[in-house]
């Protein structure tokens, strides 16, 4: 019951903040899927949990940073239990695999949403780390769903601590679909690519001086 107050508590009030609204270009997916998006705010996580259909919403983990959501009990409470998030060191741990723990839920049929980059940003977005690359190719039957994430940096920005309302929306893209025979280097190129068509014209403004 706690858990599903605090659930509850953190998605309508992000969706108060900032909307969330989704545009889905493709028909929402009906089972798992890995979704990845461009990340910008320390509320892009909660952003995209908001925006997705509860049917949907179930049984995905967002992928958060260890560094930054277990640096304390309450930070880590709300990432695992009120958003149901896997937490991953961005540094490796000494791990062999860092990758296993999202390995295990993806075999057990559950989606998963992950922030390629690695660290967030602004301003254009920043080539993929190898993480989607070896997911990928290790569950080639999960949908790969682009989501760009517009505005939401303006909210919480790098740097900040205090949210400012605004409207933010999250484009869902068309499956990114495989190729045979594709290099890590091209797939990955290629899967930003898809995020930087979503992005469009905001992105254009972005860097524009």
């Amino acid at each position: 019951m706690l858990v599903e107050a605090l659930r509850h508590i953190l998605l309508g009030s992000v969706r108060l903040l900032v909307g969330a609204h989704a545009h889905w270009l493709a028909p929402p997916p009906e089972g798992q899927c890995l979704y990845y998006a461009n990340h910008s705010s320390h509320l892009d996580t909660l952003a995209i949990m908001a925006a997705l259909p509860r049917r949907l919403r179930e049984n995905t983990h967002p992928v958060a940073a260890l560094d930054y959501w277990g640096k304390n009990a309450f930070t880590r409470f709300v990432a695992e239990r009120g958003l149901d998030a896997v937490l991953v060191d961005r540094g490796g741990g000494g791990k062999s695999n860092p990758l296993e723990p999202l390995e295990a839920l993806l075999e057990q049929g559950d989606s998963l949403v992950i922030f390629p980059e690695g660290t967030r940003g602004r301003g254009p977005i920043a080539p993929f780390k190898s993480g989607l690359y070896h997911l990928s190719r290790h569950f080639p039957e999960t949908p790969l769903i682009p989501v760009y994430i517009d505005n939401l940096h303006r909210v919480m920005p790098k740097g900040h601590f205090l949210p400012v309302p605004v409207i933010c929306s999250l484009r869902f893209g068309a499956p990114l679909l495989r190729r045979a025979d594709e290099d890590k280097q091209k797939f990955l190129e290629r899967a930003r690519e898809a995020l930087l068509d979503l992005g469009g014209s905001s992105l254009e403004e972005e860097e524009a001086p």
